[in-house]
Order: structure tokens, then sequence, then C-alpha cells
């Protein structure tokens, strides 16, 4: 039985994208049921509706609070049955309740190798600080802003001649295969959180 996959974006959507051709796949574990934006002209959109998959735009403007944003799309999460989310650039700060009611079923990609460079500009602060690898890193959320328990990290080279762009091109790549994985081996409930480590079983 597949899981039901909900996603949350804002943006272009890349990384939705992955997961949709993932999901192409009769064999892969899980199925996008959902695609939720706070954002009514994200590109994200028409992406999910190419693949014939249910869109939902819930503008976040027309709340009063970021809890009663997140308890209307909690809402349309559980009537569609819900089983995981995934934040696909999705630029909202969740509520510590959403992120509670939803833990240990929900996924995030960061462009960086987390602890290191949580937050913005990512690419940018990677290449000032002088590291020798950068790259992604899916990971379970929690109330903390990129914290949480982490299912799969993909790490490329910095090199030399590396700019910004060059180097969130890079990492791109790599998230594309990295977000696929981190949902298959939720999907298949290969995941044991002791703490904030996230064990896999059979990895």
């Amino acid at each position: 039985m597949r899981r039901k996959v909900g996603v949350l974006v804002s943006g272009r959507g890349s990384n939705l994208q992955a997961l949709i051709d993932a999901c192409a796949d009769p064999a892969y574990p899980a199925g996008i049921a959902l695609v939720i934006s706070n954002v009514a002209g994200a590109y994200a959109l028409e992406r999910a509706a190419k693949a014939g998959i249910p869109t939902l735009v819930i503008p976040h403007g027309g709340f009063a609070s970021r809890e009663a944003f997140d308890a209307e799309m909690d809402n349309a999460l559980r009537a569609a049955g819900i089983e995981i989310i995934c934040l696909a650039g999705f630029m909202r700060l969740l509520s510590a309740g959403f992120v509670e009611s939803w833990r240990d079923r929900m996924i995030n990609i960061h462009p960086s190798l987390l602890p290191s460079f949580k937050g913005l500009h990512t690419h940018r602060r990677a290449i000032e600080a002088g590291v020798k690898l950068h790259g992604c890193t899916v990971h379970l959320v929690t109330p903390d802003l990129d914290d949480g328990p982490i299912l799969v990290q993909s790490a490329v080279p910095v090199l030399a001649g590396d700019d910004e762009n060059s180097l969130a091109a890079r990492v791109l790549e790599q998230e594309h295969k990295a977000y696929p994985l981190a949902l298959r081996l939720l999907a298949e409930d290969r995941v044991t959180v002791e703490g904030n480590r996230a064990l896999i079983r059979d990895a």
C-alpha cells in the first residue's frame, strides 16, 4: 500500500518535480495525493497539475495568526488522508503545534550539510567559510528551524572557481536524488528515532 504524501510549496517546485518523478514508478512506496501552496502563482502548482495531482492554495495573508493558517492546512491534509508531509521550498515558519502533530511524519530538505549553515544564503556562506564540502540534508522536522533527526545527506566538493550559483546548481542535483531517497525510507517504515538520531534499517 503506497503511503499518501502531501507536499507544501511556495516557489518553483524543482524538488516537488523530483518527488513527482520518483512517485511515477509503480514500485515506489509513496504517492503524492495533495500539493498545498501559500502562493497562488507558484510554478510548483503547475507542475502538480500537469501530473494530475490535486492542488490547494491557502494564502497566508488571510489569517489572523500562524496557528490559524496551520490549522487550515492541517484540516486539508487530514481530509485528504495524508500520512507524510514533505516541505519543498515552503517559505513559512510552521507553528509548534502543527509540527508536533506531524512529528516523525514530516520531512524537509535544506541546502547545506546540517548542522552547518542553518537558515538562508547557505551557498554563499559555505564559500565564505572556506569549507571543502557542501551539500544538502533531508531531515525530520522539529519546532527548531533546520533541526531534527537527519535521514539523508549528500555532499559535493566546493571548487576553487565556485560562485554561489555554480555551487547551488551542483547541490540542487544532489537534492533531487536525496529527497526521493529520504521519502522512500520513511514510507517503508525504515526510520527509528532515538533522541536526535534517525536510525535507518537496512541502510
